[in-house]
């Protein structure tokens, strides 16, 4: 996957346009795009600018190795925050629902996905 592709791939998963993306680091949607599509080369301000606005690790995004984001409880809030700004209104609705849980549905919640995750694993080794 090309830093182009990467970049792509977390506007997406921020659920931002080309145009908003491009706002938050300060160029237009055409150069979004064409970054993404290899039709303009990243400059070391430009790498660093999305790594800085986005929370996301240099070495994912130069490289391709390791997690998309810098993990921490204030990345995770802004990614929150980014979320709620944003125009997903899938994901928007999933945190309004979570904040209406009782604790008792969020207990029930955490059982069920560390089921999931312990599946997963088991069914991954037998692959």
């Amino acid at each position: 996957m090309t830093q182009g592709e990467r970049v792509k791939e977390l506007r997406k998963t921020l659920s931002l346009t080309l145009e908003k993306f491009g706002q938050r680091i300060g160029v237009g949607k055409s150069t979004v795009s064409d970054l993404e599509n290899g039709r303009r080369s990243f400059s070391e301000h430009m790498t660093k600018s999305i790594c800085r606005e986005f929370s996301v690790d240099y070495m994912w995004l130069t490289t391709g190795e390791g997690e998309m984001f810098i993990d921490s409880d204030d990345d995770f809030i802004e990614r929150i925050d980014r979320i709620m700004a944003g125009e997903d209104e899938a994901r928007k609705n999933l945190f309004k629902f979570m904040l209406e849980l009782s604790d008792e549905d969020i207990a029930a919640l955490d059982r069920l996905m560390k089921k999931a995750i312990e599946f997963t694993q088991n069914n991954k080794e037998k692959d």
